[in-house]
């Protein structure tokens, strides 16, 4: 085992030692992109139970995500340059220059853009590349940040209309003092075993709904807390896209015939999200389980083209990456990558046609489409159980305010709704403030 102790190396030694680790790593480096190029052109990731190179660099070769991202993304642009490869063998350029010369590369310019960029430190490379590659002023803009904090609490019982025109009313709901706003990307670090700390920048808009949100749930979250607003509000959402992608329901509907061809019936579409666990089913050959969740097939057992059923018995949940390898594996690479180009080439002959056919349309939607003082009211009074009949009747009213806050125009429309809160209004009037 080497003992990393150098204490008693002499500086000659230790330096000179230093330089040949150095000369190492970077041919190690370049052999490491060729080898991770050619492993993700094989998409040999895919028989690992990895639905991308990503996910093998990540999960088989324990690399870190930022050290992965790097390398793969050098490791695509070294393939598609090749002459980078020595480059970076000996030390003329880094990973670094290749990542910020990567959108000025060209088969003419490469071998000119290595030889400048030679020795460079980041710096000097995108000096060199603002000289070469001049580009516009950035627009000036002027952006507010600041979010106000949540209200310590707000009075409410039930999602009717007299409490919706109440929470409206409360002067806590637009008065909260202002807090400094994240700067940046959402930041997620966790805090202990079961609990994370969550920094995101929202629109004023996204904003504007969870501040709403927070105050219809009040009579369950009564201190306000934005963990669990956003908690119940991504189980209200993860249960709609659950029930719009999967067909997943509390209760099972009996089903009407025997399915045929492709298409899955909601029943079927249910049990098999339910069966698999709502992610890929994909088992390599040393016994791990894909472990991706996002876009999700149903793909048959049996394909349908050699008689296969649309039942759930022949049915398994596979991401998009492993239901292509395992119809590569059944019907071979060159068909499968035929099928796909012919695809691709319908859809690109498809698109004009579409943007023809819409075209007249879509120059007579703004004018019918364009939010008006009254059409934003509608939403949020169906939300709160108005039939669509009452909620336009509403909004009608508030034509007389067209300048006024969405939370004056339902405050309004609920007024002249409902009695009781024509009374809960004019008692709000007449209450001094505090």
């Amino acid at each position: 085992m080497p003992s990393y102790s150098l204490s008693h190396l002499a500086d000659r030694v230790l330096l000179r030692d230093l330089a040949s680790l150095v000369a190492t790593d970077r041919v190690t480096t370049a052999a490491l992109l060729a080898h991770l190029a050619e492993v993700e052109a094989r998409e040999l990731y895919r028989p690992a139970a990895y639905s991308s190179m990503l996910a093998y660099c990540v999960g088989e070769l324990h690399l870190s995500e930022f050290a992965a991202l790097r390398r793969i993304r050098a490791a695509r642009i070294a393939r598609k340059f090749p002459v980078l490869f020595p480059a970076i063998a000996d030390g003329r350029i880094h990973l670094t220059t290749v990542l910020v010369l990567a959108t000025h590369l060209t088969p003419e310019s490469v071998d000119e853009l290595v030889a400048a960029t030679t020795h460079k430190t980041r710096e000097e490379v995108e000096q060199l590349l603002a000289e070469r590659f001049p580009q516009s002023d950035l627009p000036t803009s002027l952006q507010a940040m600041g979010l106000p904090a949540p209200p310590a609490a707000i009075v409410a019982t039930e999602h009717t209309a007299e409490v919706a025109l109440e929470l409206l009313q409360n002067e806590t709901l637009l008065a909260a003092p202002v807090a400094a706003a994240p700067v940046g990307r959402a930041r997620v670090a966790p805090l202990s075993a079961d609990r994370y700390a969550l920094q995101v920048t929202l629109a004023k808009e996204t904003y504007d709904q969870l501040r709403y949100a927070q105050a219809l749930l009040n009579h369950a979250v009564p201190s306000g807390d934005l963990a669990q607003v956003l908690d119940r509000a991504l189980k209200a959402l993860v249960r709609q896209l659950e029930q719009r992608k999967f067909a997943a329901a509390t209760r099972s509907r009996p089903r009407r015939g025997r399915p045929q061809g492709r298409y899955v019936p909601a029943p079927v579409r249910r049990t098999v999200w339910l069966r698999d666990g709502g992610h890929c089913t994909f088992v390599s050959e040393n016994g791990r389980r894909c472990e991706e969740r996002a876009r999700l097939e149903f793909d048959h057992i049996q394909p349908v083209a050699r008689g296969g059923t649309t039942t759930a018995a022949n049915l398994r949940l596979r991401c998009r990456a492993h239901n292509q390898y395992e119809a590569e594996q059944l019907y071979g690479v060159a068909f499968m990558r035929d099928k796909r180009e012919k695809s691709q080439r319908g859809a690109v002959r498809a698109k004009p046609a579409a943007s023809a056919t819409a075209g007249p349309r879509a120059t007579a939607e703004p004018n019918t489409a364009a939010p008006t003082p009254c059409n934003d009211v509608i939403p949020w009074l169906r939300r709160l159980g108005f039939r669509a009949e009452e909620a336009r009747r509403g909004a009608a009213c508030c034509d007389a305010i067209p300048e006024a806050s969405l939370e004056e125009r339902v405050r309004r429309a609920l007024t002249h709704l409902a009695p009781s809160c024509r009374r809960q209004s004019a008692h709000f009037a007449q209450a001094p403030a505090s």
